[in-house]
């Protein structure tokens, strides 16, 4: 099949999936009773905007965006521009409301990320800052597999067609020699395409044997009896690689820079927050995660899933145009033009702000 036609069918997969927008996060809605927006006297808009509309997904990964919104970060770097808050359930379902334009700004991971900006000819969005590294793994039925090489013959639950996780386990089943058709998943290994909340039951019913997942997915198999058979980390330089980034609507940005600033510097001070509180933060985001899924996760899932998580303001721009790359030899993808999808000028102003040092584009910042 040519690379073209390939292209076409996964990423008309990828963003005909539905926007979850959970009671009390939607657009526009308020946050649950219990919840007041907690704005300073005195305080004032930014740029004007009564309202930011910030999305992410309700896991361990996007742990920035969850801290940051239950101890009102955003809020407070916000003023008087209320932060309003979407949950979704898949990274393309983000770009779906970037694009539409019920959405300002989202935590999402590199390949939605690449897929959405390289279909929409790169003018739809612009990675502005970092959120996480890490926190992926393969989990597998240790009955049934006890080392790499057991993995042929095998089926292995990947979270969607093309999804960051997907690409990474086609990679690296291709280095193992083995060899699968990226969009029927058939193949020397099965690739399943199977929504995070549903693996764990595939897991334990074995209709999977192990599964390529983010936490605090992987952390739910390992409860269920699963083993960990690789830690992507362990393949990346200096083990890590980019799991979340921070995007914008390019019409945002250009609109209203203060309040992608302010955004910025709430995450910034998150994260200093999260690594400085470590068990408050983890706290903080199981709350979070409950309010916005109606379930807490129970300790023997949060604790490991938030141990493999490493929040960190470098979006690793290197590591995005590697996993990009993947895709393309998995045959996902064609090879895109990067070239502007990053725009870290602000991040940067902040970071000095903080006294922290730059962060680099790896050259794939919007051309001067």
């Amino acid at each position: 099949m040519p690379a073209t036609t390939a292209l076409r069918r996964v990423l008309a997969a990828l963003t005909a999936l539905p926007l979850l927008v959970l009671a009390g996060c939607g657009y526009g809605s308020q946050a649950k009773d219990d919840d007041t927006v907690q704005i300073a006297a005195g305080a004032k808009k930014t740029d004007g905007l009564d309202s930011v509309r910030i999305g992410y997904l309700g896991n361990v990964t996007h742990a920035t965006a969850l801290v940051g919104n239950r101890q009102g970060f955003f809020q407070k770097e916000l003023g008087a521009t209320e932060a309003k808050y979407a949950v979704f359930n898949a990274g393309p379902s983000v770009i779906e409301a970037l694009n539409s334009g019920s959405l300002d700004i989202a935590w999402l991971g590199p390949s939605p990320a690449v897929n959405g900006y390289t279909k929409a000819e790169g003018r739809n969005l612009r990675i502005i800052g970092g959120s996480a590294s890490g926190g992926v793994k393969l989990v597998v039925n240790p009955d049934r597999i006890a080392s790499p090489k057991d993995v042929e013959g095998k089926r292995i639950a990947t979270p969607q067609l093309g999804n960051t996780q997907d690409v990474a386990f086609l990679d690296w089943a291709a280095e193992q020699g083995w060899k699968i058709d990226p969009l029927s998943g058939k193949g020397d290994v099965t690739v399943v395409r199977s929504d995070n909340k549903v693996t764990p039951d595939a897991f334990r019913s074995g209709s999977v044997d192990g599964a390529w997942v983010p936490e605090p997915t992987a952390s739910q198999l390992v409860a269920a009896g699963g083993e960990v058979l690789l830690d992507e980390t362990s393949l990346w330089p200096d083990e890590e690689f980019v799991t979340t980034n921070i995007v914008v609507s390019q019409e945002f940005l250009e609109e209203h820079p203060k309040a992608v600033e302010a955004v910025l510097k709430a995450s910034v001070r998150t994260n200093a927050w999260i690594e400085a509180h470590p068990d408050r933060a983890r706290a903080a985001a199981n709350e979070q995660i409950e309010r916005d899924t109606g379930k807490a996760l129970p300790d023997e899932v949060l604790g490991p899933a938030w141990e493999s998580v490493r929040v960190t303001d470098d979006p690793l721009a290197a590591t995005l145009a590697t996993q990009a790359g993947h895709a393309v030899e998995a045959g996902l993808l064609d090879e895109p033009d990067l070239t502007g999808i990053y725009d870290l000028t602000l991040l940067n102003k902040v970071l000095a702000a903080e006294g922290e040092p730059a962060v680099d584009d790896a050259g794939l910042g919007v051309p001067e």
